[in-house]
Parts: structure tokens; sequence; C-alpha cells
């Protein structure tokens, strides 16, 4: 049956409710008007404060006007015109080169893609081609997306089970254990992390058990794979969670605050590794919008500002702040590092309360996906003193 566009009549949230495939029966359901710096305004004028950066996506705050005005000039040269790795696109190759610039030189070569869980996708193929293995090793409790290659290496079984079967020879460990870490042998393709577990409930590698894990890789020629998706980017205090460690991945994989709001990923590797994707057969990873023109151009200016106004070294004063601060009998502990940190409650019932009375006093909390006795504590790296102030005086006051 046509209708004519003018039909289509209905109201934001009756299209948000009845045509939006939803992912929980409980959505917030704010109706958004805009957003600056770490504030999201409603249509009903109410104004949020956002205390976990759109699950760590605007570390630089929503709509840096650097950013803005990088996506409003690459708007006005092109959108898409070839399909990822034909053409010479300005954007694509600057922010390469910068963002390379940062890293080790083995990690030279970035591959763009348009999410993290992309970016996971493919540096799993990268593993498995360039050592002609198929033995993944991953970690329970680890997050690194829901495609089904992605989801196969995430360690938890309330996620897996509905989608079964997914990949085979897979095979997980416990975190910050050396018990198991014999499983990495002569088989294995690549284990993959996160050096800091962000679903998980914020949990910290072992700086030795890291160490560990890496010369096990090289001794077997495993690949090891970092996801640094939701750490990267300045959010603990570091341009990556892994220069803390001194321990440096065969691949490194990135997305969120990557883009400075724009949806781009990536994952980065060495010249040789990267090689075996244009060989037996060429092409034989490719993507039709990954390193988008306009999230390319994004990007870029958001790791100039990033850089050139040292944001990521406000982290761990942020993080200082934060821990003089939250001191409650309520407090089991606070986790992580810089602005990537989790408040560990006693039970599921007080943390619901807290969430919901921030939430109440518009102050957007959050739990991580895996653990109901944790709030997401990921404030934007450019965030008043003042708001943050408030926004702690809050959850004190949540806490009762």
């Amino acid at each position: 049956m046509e209708n004519s566009p003018q039909s289509f009549t209905g109201s934001p949230e009756h299209n948000f409710f009845d045509h939006i495939a939803q992912t929980s029966d409980t959505p917030l359901g704010l109706n958004i008007s805009h957003a600056e710096g770490s504030y999201f305004y409603t249509q009903e004028g109410d104004r949020y404060t956002d205390f976990i950066s759109g699950i760590a996506v605007s570390s630089l705050g929503h709509r840096h006007p650097v950013v803005v005005k990088a996506i409003h000039e690459q708007v006005d040269r092109h959108l898409h015109v070839m399909v990822y790795g034909e053409f010479i696109q300005k954007p694509q190759s600057d922010f390469a080169g910068l963002l390379a610039s940062q890293l080790p030189d083995t990690l030279s070569r970035i591959y763009f893609v348009n999410s993290g869980t992309e970016a996971n996708e493919g540096a799993l193929k990268l593993a498995k081609k360039f050592t002609g293995r198929s033995k993944l090793l991953a970690f329970r409790n680890s997050y690194h997306g829901d495609t089904h290659g992605a989801l196969s290496v995430t360690g938890r079984d309330v996620y897996r089970d509905p989608f079964l079967p997914l990949l085979p020879d897979v095979h997980f460990m416990d975190f910050n254990s050396f018990d198991g870490l014999d499983l990495i042998d002569s088989d294995t393709a690549a284990v993959i992390l996160e050096p800091i577990q962000g679903e998980g409930g914020i949990i910290m590698a072992d700086p030795e058990w890291l160490g560990e894990v890496r010369r096990r890789c090289t001794a077997s020629g495993a690949l090891l794979i970092f996801d640094e998706i939701q750490s990267g980017f300045g959010r603990t205090g570091e341009l990556f969670a892994f220069m803390h460690y001194g321990v440096v991945p065969d691949i490194l994989t990135m997305a969120k605050a990557m883009g400075g709001g724009m949806p781009v990923g990536g994952f980065a590797s060495s010249t040789d590794i990267f090689k075996v994707f244009t060989e037996n057969p060429p092409l034989c990873h490719v993507t039709t919008f990954g390193g988008h023109p306009v999230s390319c151009a994004a990007g870029q200016a958001a790791l100039k500002v990033l850089l050139r106004e040292n944001y990521h070294k406000r982290a761990p004063l942020i993080e200082e702040r934060i821990r003089r601060r939250l001191i409650h009998p309520k407090i089991k502990e606070i986790r992580g590092m810089g602005c990537m940190l989790g408040i560990a409650l006693h039970d599921y019932e007080t943390t619901r309360q807290v969430v919901e009375y921030a939430f109440a006093k518009k102050v957007l909390l959050g739990w991580t996906l895996h653990s109901n006795t944790l709030i997401r504590i990921a404030p934007p790296l450019t965030i008043s003193d003042q708001t943050l102030e408030e926004t702690l005086d809050i959850i004190i006051e949540a806490m009762g």
C-alpha cells in the first residue's frame, strides 16, 4: 500500500516506540533536542548532565566546536566517493598519519571501520589469516561486541547462549589469573583482551600478568590483540591504556571516542601483518563505509584537540577529585583509572536507587553490561570543575 510522505505524521515518541527496534523493554525514552559540552537537553527543556559520555564516546563533550567545524568543512567537500582503500581521501590519510605518529612503530598502519565490534571482527580475521591458525583465546567477563565473531570471544554466556553455535575453537581463561595461560600455544592465532575490562566491571589488568601474556604470545607466535574501544583516546590519562603498562599489542582495536561523536572505528597493526589482507586473495577484508571522510575529519580534529589541550592529562586530576569526594559506607570500592571508573556498591537495590535518584536530579549514570552492582563513571575529559562538583554532590545525596 502506497502512502505519501505527508501521511506519516506520527510524533517522534510514537515512531520511537512503534517503529524503532528496541533493545530492552524499558528504554530511558528521553526526547533529545540538542547537546552541548557536558549536557544534553530534551524537547521539554530539561538539562541533563552526561556523566557517562554517551558510554565513553563524547570524551571532548558534545559538539566540540573544532570537531563541528571540521565536519562542516568536509561536508562541503565530499561525502562517500568510493569503497574503503581505493581512493586517496585526505581526511582518511591525514587521520591515519596523525594517529600512527602517536603509536609504536609496530602499530603504524590503521584500517578504518565503522564501529568497535567491526574493529574486533577485522582484528580476529587478520590474526587468523596471518598465523594460519584458528584457535582464539579470550577471557571471562570480557566484552568485545555483539556481531557473531566479536560475540564469540565475549566472556558472558547469558549473551552468547541465544546465538550458539558461534565461532569454533574459542577458549576462555580467567582475567588476571596465571592459571590457564598454558592454553597459549603454537595452535593459537590470537589472544584478545581489554587492558581494563569495561563491561566486566572496570577491572584493571595486573601488570605482571599482562607482561606474562605478552611473553607467552611472543614465544608461541600467537598475536596479542588489545581491545581499547572503551579505554582509548585519553580516558585513562594516556592516549591508550596499554601505555601505562609498557606492553605493546600486535593489534590494537579502537572506536567510541575516536570520532569525536561521529561513528568510526579502527584497528592498527604492522605493515608486515597487514600485508596478508592484500593477497591470497586480494580484497579478503573490505568495507564500504569504513573511514567515511566526514567521520575521519571529525576524528582527526578531535585527536588534535585532545593532544593540543592535553585533555588526557586532566583525567587523573578528575579521578583524584572523584575518589576524594566519593567516600561513603555504601561504597565498597572505586575501580579503574582516570575517567574510566566504576563505583562498586554492595547490592543491586542500592545501585538501582542511586542511578534512579541521580536521573531524577537530571544526572545520567548507568551500570556496566555484566554487573548490576557497579555504577559507571565516565565523564567528559572537558567537564568543568563546577559541574563535576555538583554531580558528585548529587551522587553522595543519592547514597542517603
